[in-house]
């Protein structure tokens, strides 16, 4: 068997990385097939927010707490509680409870346990927990594609196959039981389509099984043609149906759900109610509104109360549609040097860097300033990551705009992600091009200490020169040419193609010599050189 067969801290990292990711190229699929409890056009985009909240809470958790193996209960419970805060829509409650759920049972594992029987309970604790959290269960919906995932997924961990076997069993369980929703739901087969939820939870098993055998499932059979999105009146969506999604936290006490539960089923439909311990996600359809918040606080404290009325939903897409165009960059800029390269490659930047960081309405205001349909925000800056992805969100709360954050950590990795931005891609393709390039860019820097100090590279005195690698300092010296030198050596020792030098104020020289010293000591590595004009760093590097 190929891959990692076991449950370990890497594994689920690996998993919710591939599910992100697989989640965005797939969105505007499921955005199309989505016809069911609404046709509004966002199940894949909600699916792939609660998908990369998990995610981001993970990692969250993993770089500022040191998560190890040893905390993979921990990490698993905020995995959860993150997937649970950032779910969105109706089948993204119902992927965070199952989220939820298979972190709980996994966060259980004993040494004695068989992995295939595991992750076959987990399957099925996250199979009952999302009819359990579901107003009223409808079949030919995500529900019942988990439910056959599940049942596929125990069947065969009794029979005694490996966590391989068990995983594929299920993969395949849920495609198979995905195509046949149509059967089981008129609305999907008047429109010609399978689930979007359905095929969603699809996407997140294959990733899954990618992540624990290493190999790529293939759907059996003739694949289908693509779908058409079905026409949707401009002037209702569903005129027998609720007008509004209401969603909102809650602070509640357990005992208060099932009343709570009850007062919504009889306000509207499409209720889901996830959480556990005190913290809930409630989502439903009504026309009360205020019905709908007021049994909230009945219950206990709701917050981030979010409505949407689906109507106007669709009017906005039409509007994104018709007055806004095309794709755009903003980039956060630390000198005006790095603002003209940005500027150059067709994005609208937002001055930054070290003490002037941009607060979020400034990125806000430049995301609505490109007047594009499409937005990629490259903060490249750690502490910016922050402010640029609440400017995301609420960019994207106006029904205008879609917005994706990459969570460049450096100028370089920002100025890698541009050199392959293409915008004849799809957006998702774009953004996963430019998100991989980023990455791969390792990135170092060269600055001078301004106070005494104990660094991983030893003391430093006020004057010296250190050396920096993806934000830790790994070397401390009294020459700059040589502590750049070691960067480099450094940086080019982990393999790369090319070099991306760029100078910040008085460091020209510095540039050019470590230009010499790349074409020299690195003959087979091509070098670039940039005038940044950043402050604080003479030196910034990368290497691709």
């Amino acid at each position: 068997m190929q891959g990692n067969q076991t449950f370990d801290l890497a594994t689920v990292l690996k998993f919710v990385d591939l599910a992100t990711t697989a989640l965005g190229e797939a969105r505007e699929e499921i955005d199309a097939l989505n016809v069911y409890p609404v046709p509004d056009g966002d199940t894949g985009t909600n699916m792939f927010l609660t998908m990369s909240a998990a995610r981001d809470a993970l990692l969250e958790a993993i770089e500022d707490d040191g998560l190890t193996n040893a905390d993979l209960d921990v990490a698993m419970a905020r995995l959860a509680r993150g997937a649970l805060l950032g779910a969105r829509g109706n089948s993204g409650v119902i992927l965070s409870q199952m989220l939820g759920a298979m972190a709980g049972r996994i966060s259980r594992t004993e040494a004695g346990d068989r992995y295939p029987s595991v992750f076959a309970g987990a399957m099925k604790e996250a199979t009952d927990a999302s009819y359990a959290a579901v107003g009223t269960p409808v079949e030919g919906t995500i529900l019942t594609v988990g439910r056959a995932a599940a049942d596929a997924a125990v069947a065969a961990a009794d029979a005694g196959n490996g966590l391989a076997v068990v995983i594929k069993e299920a993969a395949t369980a849920a495609r198979e039981a995905l195509e046949l929703t149509p059967t089981q739901l008129r609305v999907l087969a008047e429109a010609g389509v399978v689930d979007a939820g359905g095929r969603g939870l699809c996407v997140v098993l294959d990733a899954a099984e990618t992540s624990l055998t290493g190999r790529r499932p293939v759907a059996p059979g003739p694949r289908r043609k693509p779908h058409i999105p079905v026409p949707i009146p401009s002037n209702d969506l569903t005129p027998d149906g609720p007008s509004y999604e209401v969603m909102y936290l809650l602070d509640a006490k357990d005992d208060a759900i099932p009343q709570l539960r009850t007062t919504l089923a009889g306000l509207g439909d499409s209720l889901v109610v996830v959480g556990a311990e005190g913290l809930w996600n409630v989502h439903v359809h009504v026309d009360d509104v205020g019905g709908a918040i007021e049994a909230g606080i009945d219950a206990g404290r709701p917050y981030r109360v979010r409505v949407t009325h689906f109507a106007e939903q669709v009017g906005q897409a039409v509007a994104r549609a018709t007055t806004r165009h095309g794709r755009k960059i903003v980039a956060v800029a630390a000198g005006e040097g790095l603002s003209q390269i940005f500027s150059e490659a067709g994005a609208v930047v937002v001055p930054g860097g070290p003490g002037r960081r941009p607060s979020t309405g400034m990125i806000l205001e430049a995301i609505h300033e490109t007047g594009a349909a499409e937005v990629v925000v490259l903060p490249n800056d750690h502490d910016t990551v922050r402010s640029a992805e609440i400017a995301a969100r609420t960019a994207e709360e106006s029904g205008e705009i879609r917005v994706a954050v990459i969570p460049t950590q450096a100028q370089v990795q920002g100025i890698a992600a541009i050199a392959v931005h293409e915008p004849g891609r799809s957006f998702d393709q774009d953004l996963l091009h430019m998100t991989a390039t980023s990455r791969h860019a390792r990135h170092g820097a060269v600055t001078v200490a301004v106070k005494q100090a104990i660094t991983m590279a030893g003391p430093c005195e006020v004057g010296d020169v250190l050396g920096v690698i993806e934000g830790d300092f790994v070397l401390v010296g009294q020459d700059a040419h040589q502590v750049a030198h070691g960067v480099i050596d450094r940086l080019v020792g982990g393999g790369g193609e090319l070099v991306t030098l760029v100078a910040g104020q008085g460091g020209g020289e510095l540039a050019s010599r470590c230009e010499e010293y790349v074409e020299a000591q690195h003959p087979t590595v091509d070098v670039v050189v940039y005038d940044g004009g950043q402050e604080r760093y003479p030196l910034l590097l990368a290497v691709e």
